[in-house]
């Protein structure tokens, strides 16, 4: 199976390119940007050495199914997707923080409490509490937005206003949409028998707007249990059967690797590429409730461009 790791086009009046830990983002005549959901795979900040077929192709699906789902709650920046694999939209300008919402204590969360910690991001997290287990109100934990190659930060409310990264009157916003996105998203999920555990927005602004940009309740930004057998498993301390990434990282880390200095990423066999597209086409079913349906990739490229191409004449 083939898997598109790099891009490199040469669009109508584009003036500059980014490529991220995952997608390549090329800017048309200042105003209108062309996502392409690659095919590479992150994990602990680390672009993994080899890419996965059909992945780009499901994060950039499911992102564009619940940016229509939630459009009524804050514009978001999406035009159209003229491709399996791309998304084109407006430009904004990016807040420099991203909103991480969580439901639930666990991953990164649990691993800080677990070690000691009772307050992440400013927010206070009583004693007592057990990995998995709901929190009463959902909480926000920003990080910083870093540039590729760095790792984001954690970075309170406070901090945030203090450092004049968002002005209080949009914060405000930002936190009345991730809290009204959150809740939306859990109701979707709930309807597919699954819960949102936690997840991650970004936002921009344009013409004084605020944007929803970027990916939405994908496996990549997002973690779901599955809803039947929770308590269950809650109650037993036992691992939460769930659809995200995390089975990613915890391959990594049963391999030695959490992207410290000295560690070095673990063989990656065809038999775990295909392993873990598999999960992934498992991902996208459970979460959209429909039958993923592989494009063609037998010139992922020729087709990728000729579908931008054709779509950016219409502008």
């Amino acid at each position: 199976m083939k898997a598109i790791t790099k891009t490199d086009f040469q669009f109508d009046g584009q003036n500059a390119v980014y490529h991220g830990k995952v997608r390549d983002v090329y800017t048309i005549k200042n105003d209108i940007l062309v996502m392409i959901a690659t095919d590479r795979i992150s994990a602990f900040d680390v672009v993994l050495p080899k890419g996965i077929p059909f992945k780009g192709q499901m994060l950039n699906q499911i992102a564009a199914k619940f940016l229509d789902a939630t459009a009524d709650i804050v514009p978001n920046w999406k035009l159209a997707t003229p491709d399996p694999m791309v998304t084109v939209g407006l430009k904004c300008e990016g807040f420099p923080v991203e909103m991480i919402v969580r439901g639930y204590l666990c991953g990164s969360a649990w691993r800080a409490y677990k070690s000691g910690v009772r307050e992440i991001c400013g927010v206070k997290i009583p004693d007592g509490m057990r990995e998995n287990q709901k929190f009463e109100t959902p909480i926000i934990t920003p990080t910083t937005k870093a540039e590729y190659g760095m790792h984001d930060e954690d970075i309170s409310k406070e901090e945030i206003l203090k450092q004049g990264l968002v002005s209080e009157a949009d914060y405000t916003l930002l936190e009345k949409y991730t809290m009204g996105l959150f809740l939306r998203g859990s109701e979707i999920a709930a309807k597919r028998g699954l819960i949102l555990v936690d997840t991650k927005y970004e936002f921009g602004k344009k013409d004084g707007k605020i944007y929803l940009i970027d990916e939405i309740h994908t496996p990549d930004s997002s973690r779901y249990f599955y809803a039947d057998g929770y308590q269950e498993r809650f109650e037993k301390g036992e691992a939460q059967k769930q659809l995200s990434k995390e089975f990613v990282r915890e391959w990594l880390m049963a391999n030695n690797f959490q992207g410290k200095e000295g560690q070095t990423v673990p063989e990656m066999t065809d038999e775990i590429v295909t392993g873990i597209s598999e999960r992934y086409i498992e991902l996208y079913e459970n979460i959209t409730g429909e039958t993923f349906l592989r494009s063609d990739i037998s010139d992922i490229t020729t087709r990728i461009e000729k579908n931008i191409v054709e779509y950016l004449k219409k502008l």
